[in-house]
């Protein structure tokens, strides 16, 4: 007989057998080592770790034998030169191999991620036939990581472009004033027929003929269609491009935004912004720098209005922050010539009752001492302005000291490439020493021309310039007798061969000859006593090197040297860019002979030699020189460093 007992449990218990039975199903969901990870592979593949590539990693496998952690994987790109270092610098697997607890499983699907983004990589370098092999091997020795991932490159031969085809769609397609410029976007294209295909000089090609493009004329031209068609079994390219141009532009009136204290008129005059000619990117930029350097503003920037809706007078915006009305600067400086400099600077931008704007600057280094001031007006429409000018200077002039002042006055007019100015200068000067030449004054009418025509004036790499001076006046010393005064100045670099690089991006003028010539002659009769400022002393940093500041002149049968009535310097300069790995680098080397010779007649002018190497660098704020010379005469080398281009 049975008997039926009646239990009764607490209301919790079934509730905690429910939980224990899920719990117990959910132990299945936990990760488990699986021993068929370390079979996993793909065909793209190859893997040699056997059983150990399928452990996870562990705090022991992630450090080295120095107790420094490790990370999980090693990346190791082996190839041609051409590629190796660029995928490795950008495969994106490189950037998973710090992260933790990295398993074989998952570096195998990162592997095969990589693959293809290699073939992508290497794609734009213009291989798309590469042969690729990834082979992941077990490191444990290995400091870096314990386990390394070999990608062995086959890249194939390179894409080479076939045909470019290059339109135009809009005003530009038709317009026959336009055709220079379609010419030359046709003639500067960089990407031709026969040189490799790689996506960076496919954008670079692009962006180049856009530049041109929008420099003249069409400042809202674009690219319209752009396509490579890449035939990867004949290794060969098609690129074709259509440019529209959109309208066609000219300069309108010039707004200007921020100026208050100085006069809209002034700032016109001074911009000479060619309003109503075609735009011009140049012209644009020509107008901006005469404002930024004209001293009436701390910043200044110009852009043509293209939403106006009125191209063929489109407002030039000018965004204006003036220049304090009165400041001073205080310099401290040193140069080679002449040793350290201490200078102040005092600057009024309103002189009152004139409104010109003047600069005054006392200056002091170890063998010049000067105080002077310039008065300038604002030019006026045809560019031209009134200047005037007084100077007090003590100088070391070859064997000598000389006091001197000067006083002028005139007109000068500074366009794009050139200077012109014409004045009338008074001049004395007094030398002091034992033996000294006697003191002499004068009076002249001068005029001067400047041209430029580098491709770049701040650090030109092709290109000449080109000074004349030329004086007439008379003695106010002793006898009043007339003199006349010639300086001449020419500075030419001639490109010379071709880099050695491969790549069209690297393809540049390996090296330049830079010549210059100076010639002066004071023609007077020998009793006429002219002022030494107006003479000629060569030798220092920028004519011949070697040698010291204004050392060089006329001889007296005493020894002592003294400035002369005619001047003669020659120098060539081989500079020689330093190339490294096909690509330019911003340095440069150069080695030059100088040559130099002052005297009061032609036929006893005498050269003194320097010689010397030295090197180049294009810093941000314009190019460092040095330069290790020898002074053939002296027999002594001489350090000249300088800072900046001028001419």
């Amino acid at each position: 007989m049975f008997r039926v007992v009646r239990v009764v449990l607490p209301a919790c218990w079934p509730a905690l057998l429910f939980s224990g039975v899920l719990l117990l199903q959910g132990c299945s969901l936990l990760p488990k080592k699986d021993a068929g990870d370390s079979a996993a592979s793909t065909p793209a593949l190859v893997s040699d770790g056997g059983d150990r590539a399928a452990s996870a990693s562990t705090e022991g496998e992630r450090e080295g034998k120095d107790g420094k952690r490790r990370d999980a994987f090693s990346v190791d790109v082996r190839g041609p030169d051409s590629v190796r270092e660029y995928l490795s610098l950008h495969l994106e697997i490189q950037r998973y191999k710090t992260l933790d607890d990295l398993g074989a499983t998952e570096i195998s699907r990162l592997m095969v991620a990589a693959e293809a983004n290699a073939r992508e990589l290497l794609a734009t370098l213009g291989y798309f036939t590469p042969a690729l092999t990834l082979a992941l091997h077990e490191t444990p020795a290995s400091d870096k990581a314990p386990r390394e991932i070999v990608v062995t490159v086959e890249p194939g031969e390179i894409t080479t472009v076939s045909n470019v085809q290059l339109s135009y769609a809009g005003p530009i397609a038709d317009d026959p004033s336009a055709e220079s410029q379609r010419d030359t976007i046709r003639t500067a294209w960089a990407l031709r027929a026969g040189q490799p295909f790689t996506q960076q000089a496919w954008d670079d090609a692009k962006a180049v003929a856009l530049r041109s493009l929008t420099a003249k004329r069409f400042p809202t031209g674009n690219i319209e269609i752009s396509r490579a068609e890449v035939d990867a079994d004949r290794h060969e390219a098609r690129l074709s491009a259509t440019y529209q141009s959109g309208p066609a532009y000219k300069f309108g009136p010039l707004l200007l935004r921020g100026n208050q204290r100085y006069s809209a008129d002034g700032i016109r005059r001074i911009a000479q912004l060619p309003s109503g000619a075609d735009y011009d990117q140049q012209k644009l930029l020509d107008a901006q720098q005469r404002l930024a350097s004209s001293g009436y503003f701390d910043s200044v920037f110009l852009t043509l209005d293209t939403e106006s809706g009125t191209p063929l007078a489109a407002p030039v915006i000018a965004q204006l922050r003036e220049a304090p009305l009165q400041k001073v600067v205080l310099g401290v400086g040193f140069t080679t010539d002449n040793g350290p400099r201490l200078s102040i600077d005092h600057i009024h931008n309103q002189l009152p009752l004139l409104g010109w704007r003047a600069v005054s600057r006392l200056s002091v280094d170890r063998d010049i001492q000067s105080l002077g001031t310039e008065w300038k007006a604002i030019p006026g429409d045809d560019g031209w302005r009134w200047f005037s000018g007084a100077e007090l200077k003590s100088e070391q002039s070859g064997s000598y000291v000389v006091d001197s002042g000067r006083l002028r006055g005139g007109r000068n007019k500074t366009s794009d490439h050139i200077d012109r100015s014409y004045f009338l200068q008074y001049d004395y000067a007094t030398n002091r020493g034992t033996d000294a030449p006697p003191s002499a004054s004068a009076v002249t009418a001068n005029w001067g021309w400047t041209g430029r025509y580098f491709d770049d004036n701040g650090s030109p790499r092709r290109g000449y310039g080109l000074a004349l001076e030329l004086a007439a006046g008379y003695t106010l010393t002793g006898q009043q007798l007339p003199f006349t005064r010639t300086y001449v100045r020419w500075l030419g670099i001639v490109p010379v061969g071709w880099a050695d690089g491969k790549d069209a991006a690297t393809l540049a003028r390996r090296s330049r000859l830079q010549l210059r010539a100076e010639a002066g002659a004071v023609v007077g009769k020998d009793s006429a006593q002219i002022p030494s400022t107006l003479m000629f002393l060569t030798g220092g940093d920028t004519t011949v090197r070697g040698y010291a500041y204004r050392d060089i002149g006329t001889v007296r049968a005493d020894g002592q040297t003294v400035a002369g009535r005619y001047l003669g310097v020659l120098s060539l300069e081989w500079q020689r860019p330093f190339v490294y790995k096909d690509k330019l680098t911003d340095f440069e080397s150069v080695v030059f002979v100088d040559a130099g010779a002052v005297a009061d007649k032609p036929s006893e002018l005498k050269p003194k030699v320097g010689v010397g190497v030295g090197t180049r660098w294009r810093s941000p704020v314009g190019p460092v020189q040095a330069d290790l010379a020898y002074g053939v005469d002296t027999r002594k080398f001489r350090l000249h460093v300088r800072l900046g281009f001028t001419f």
